[in-house]
């Protein structure tokens, strides 16, 4: 039995609270349990939020987040980890020197910076802190589309200048990317990928009209974690990770007055 001994799937997501339960952590501890894998965490802020808004946060004190860290290296064999909301530089320097200190599998950086309604969830220098020192960390980025351009100063007017950015992000030391292209207008959704051999290719779903898309991009990115961790593919995980997460606003549920949550119980085939 010796052999067997935590030989479980197991992955991280590093990322902040949301109490009302439909992003961050708790959306990627969702997304793990139904994707068959053991979901652990490193809490970096705890936010007092619903789904009519953020209504507060606290990040939690540097020397935690070393505590949890720590803590779950000693015990448990992490697989594939991914990061969300980590606050301001300090947090996101903290979280740097840690995924270097610890070996936790192919890193997934979801770069939470700009909401889904324009708003800037990451300070000036906390954008530059990812830049300078968690994008080269990165094995896989999934920036929103404000977010890639953001972060490589590019604006662009269609999906047809999606690779220019994904290549623009490679330059920063990303291995691999992914452009979530959610925020156009397009009835078709398409999301780009280039990878760091050269090969790219598109995933494309039809759009559904609902305000209830609220963590998709922390869904989409736990979902591709717990499939890597699941010894699948990176281009396999995209796929399945874009299917649970289309299927997941198809098959919408009624929750909050707000812009409400995804349906994680969706089952992918």
């Amino acid at each position: 039995m010796a052999e067997k001994t935590n030989s479980f799937p197991q992955v991280l997501t590093i990322a902040g609270t949301d109490s009302g339960g439909g992003a961050g952590i708790m959306a990627d501890l969702k997304t793990f349990q139904m994707q068959h894998v053991f979901g652990t965490a490193v809490v970096v802020a705890v936010t007092a939020q619903n789904t009519l808004g953020v209504q507060d946060s606290f990040l939690l004190p540097l020397e935690m987040i070393d505590a949890q860290f720590a803590s779950l290296a000693a015990d448990f064999n992490i697989k594939a980890c991914k990061t969300g909301m980590l606050g301001d530089a300090a947090h996101v320097h903290q979280v740097a020197l840690n995924l270097q200190k610890y070996d936790l599998g192919p890193v997934t950086i979801d770069p939470v910076m700009i909401a889904k309604g324009g708003a800037t969830l990451l300070s000036e220098d906390a954008i530059a802190t990812v830049k300078d020192e968690l994008l080269p960390l990165a094995d896989l980025i999934t920036p929103n589309l404000p977010e890639a351009e953001a972060l490589t100063g590019i604006k662009v007017t269609s999906d047809q200048e999606y690779p220019e950015l994904a290549k623009n992000l490679q330059a920063m030391g990303v291995k691999n990317v992914l452009i979530k292209g959610g925020h156009s207008s397009a009835e078709t959704v398409r999301d780009y990928a280039l990878l760091a051999d050269g090969t790219d290719f598109w995933v494309s779903s039809p759009r559904t009209h609902t305000q209830r898309t609220h963590g998709t991009g922390d869904t989409l990115a736990a979902s591709i974690t717990a499939q890597l961790a699941l010894g699948h593919t990176l281009i396999e995980a995209i796929k399945i990770g874009k299917q649970y997460v289309t299927k997941a606003i198809q098959e919408t549920i009624q929750v909050g007055h707000g812009h409400g949550p995804l349906n994680h119980w969706v089952e992918i085939d």
